[in-house]
């Protein structure tokens, strides 16, 4: 009779690991390599490729949630919300030159007040205020 296994060739009782367990990865490499496939980049996708692509996007967006979760502590938040998104890769200047054209849902601007709008100060009102 057949073993008892999942299917015909391969080990008895050999444990099943994903892609992303043997990787070290929490992006899911299957699926990535999945869509590159489906995606029709290339009449080809190598097994490196799909490994390579999930490891640059998790580190991406671990590089991005840390920069927003200290966006969001210094708000004095526990919540990361767009805002902190926006001002997490606006403040960061590799993170703004690769997402330079990409618009942030509710993300709002940074604060800026151009200099030239900013009230003079005259030689009276300081030596007033010296004088106090």
């Amino acid at each position: 009779m057949a073993g008892k296994g999942k299917g015909g060739r391969g080990a008895e009782g050999k444990k099943i690991t994903s892609q992303s367990a043997k990787a070290g990865l929490q992006f899911p490499v299957a699926r990535m390599g999945r869509y590159l496939k489906q995606g029709r980049y290339a009449d080809r996708v190598g097994a490196g490729a799909p490994v390579y692509l999930a490891a640059v996007l998790e580190y991406l967006c671990a590089e991005i949630l840390e920069l927003a979760g200290n966006a969001a502590r210094d708000n004095k938040k526990s919540r990361i919300v767009p805002r902190h998104i926006q001002l997490a890769v606006r403040n960061d200047e590799e993170l703004n030159r690769l997402l330079g054209n990409v618009t942030i849902a509710s993300g709002g601007v940074l604060p800026n007040i151009h200099a030239v709008l900013l009230p003079k100060k005259t030689a009276a009102k300081a030596a007033a205020g010296a004088s106090k």
